[in-house]
């Protein structure tokens, strides 16, 4: 299983080394990688750090502690170490699937207006 070092929003190469491992009841494959995922609606809500597929894409469905939610971006961070960038973090920012409709809209009505 893949783990990344160093999950926080910001990395610093003093801090201990992090290392994640998938739950068994989140991982049925071999491909599943950690994510830190965050819900954007203000107030910003950390959901922690789950096993998904590597392939997500904005505007697909997850469901996390039976909640839906729709991804809203994904992120992928490296960090320069030893002359090679290495992945830091992969991040999920998601939406209620709920507040993702209702925002889609209100951007078509303000489109229109």
């Amino acid at each position: 299983m893949a783990c990344w070092k160093q999950l926080g929003l910001y990395p610093n190469p003093k801090s201990p080394v992090v290392q994640v491992n998938c739950r068994k009841k989140e991982k049925n494959r071999e491909n599943y990688h950690p994510y830190k995922v965050i819900e954007i609606t203000p107030p910003p809500r950390n959901l922690g750090v789950r096993c998904l597929p590597p392939n997500l894409q904005c505007g697909e469905s997850v469901t996390i502690e039976g909640q839906a939610y729709t991804i809203s971006a994904v992120t992928h961070r490296y960090q320069l170490r030893k002359g090679k960038y290495e992945p830091s973090e992969k991040r999920l920012d998601v939406l209620s699937t709920g507040r993702y409709i209702l925002n889609l809209y209100l951007e078509n009505l303000l489109e229109q207006s």
